[in-house]
């Protein structure tokens, strides 16, 4: 792989979530030279000239989504499938759950790029289904679950153009997420530690990348999960108050 620099990198984004995208990034950025990569947010607002996928709100907030006839967890649910018509289908790109801690210097997941695959992924094994997460968002099953919250796409691969805006705009979310557009052949593999599910897999004491996938430290019942401290710490650095800070406040007041 000769990759293009900087490194293009999408980090999925919600507007309930913006703290935890921006821990995301800055986590990331606190091991990878700045100047070596390109960070974008991405959503369904941020692609407002080329998404046209009815979307709709159930009575309980969450945003549902209508070729699908299911609810979306985040407002990038579907938006990271756009990475490779948003990259001209040319060169390498990186796709992240917003709800992630970045441990290592993500140019190491860029040089596990192979040239043989459209996607690389972990490829985590068949879940049970939780019934909710992150207070009380309604979870769907589908084949493959959690292997698109990061994808290394070769968007230059010619099976990656089948991703074309009607394709994108019209295919149901579960044919998307289980990468129904490619044969499996063309599916690589990423090592398990560039993807560790809080909760879901046994404890990594050394993650490359941290998935808060069932709720990030700072939302309650998680404020004890692995790595917590480092991302508490991140987000204390970024300016937003703690917990703590506000007991703080209101101890010295």
């Amino acid at each position: 792989m000769r990759p293009e620099i900087p490194y293009r990198i999408f980090i999925g984004h919600d507007v309930n979530e913006t703290v935890a995208a921006n821990v995301a990034r800055e986590s990331l950025l606190s091991h990878t030279d700045p100047s070596a990569v390109d960070i974008d947010r991405i959503c369904r607002l941020s692609l407002w000239r080329q998404y046209r996928r009815p979307t709709t709100r159930m009575p309980s907030g969450q945003l549902f989504d209508e070729l699908s006839g299911a609810p979306m967890s985040t407002d990038h649910a579907i938006a990271r499938f756009f990475v490779p018509y948003l990259c001209g289908y040319e060169g390498w790109a990186l796709f992240l759950d917003g709800d992630v801690l970045v441990r290592e210097d993500i140019r190491k997941l860029f040089a596990l790029a192979n040239d043989d695959y459209a996607v690389q992924v972990v490829q985590h094994p068949p879940q049970l289904e939780e019934r909710d997460k992150k207070g009380g968002q309604i979870q769907q099953a589908y084949p493959r679950k959690n292997w698109s919250s990061v994808m290394l796409f070769h968007c230059g691969h010619p099976a990656n153009q089948r991703l074309t805006l009607d394709v994108l705009n019209t295919w149901p979310g579960r044919d998307l997420h289980g990468f129904t557009w490619l044969d499996d052949d063309l599916i690589g593999r990423l090592p398990a530690r560039w993807n560790y599910l809080v909760h879901v897999h046994d404890f990594d004491p050394t993650p490359a990348l941290v998935h808060y996938t069932l709720g990030v430290p700072d939302m309650d019942g998680h404020a004890r999960d692995p790595f917590a401290p480092e991302w508490f710490g991140i987000k204390h650095a970024l300016g937003y108050e703690t917990k703590e800070d506000v007991r703080d406040t209101a101890t010295k007041s």
